[in-house]
């Protein structure tokens, strides 16, 4: 089989996402969209409240996690 290797890091990835992110609401500002943005940051809140509430936390251990750099026991 080809291992397949992505383009990109997932840290080039979500640079790219908080770029795109900014310059979104640097042009909602700059067209003075603040309705937009109180819209947008409360879909944004109930959002990552709805992901914290659904994650499964009872199955992550300390030994799930030594695959991460910068753990160490």
């Amino acid at each position: 089989m080809i291992n397949h290797q992505n383009r990109f890091s997932r840290r080039i990835v979500a640079l790219f996402w908080i770029a795109l992110v900014a310059v979104v609401i640097g042009i909602l500002i700059y067209l003075e969209q603040i309705a937009v943005l109180y819209v947008l940051a409360t879909v944004s809140l109930v959002s990552l409240l709805l992901v914290v509430a659904f994650a499964d936390l009872e199955k992550v251990g300390r030994e799930n996690l030594e695959g991460f750099a910068g753990i160490s026991e």
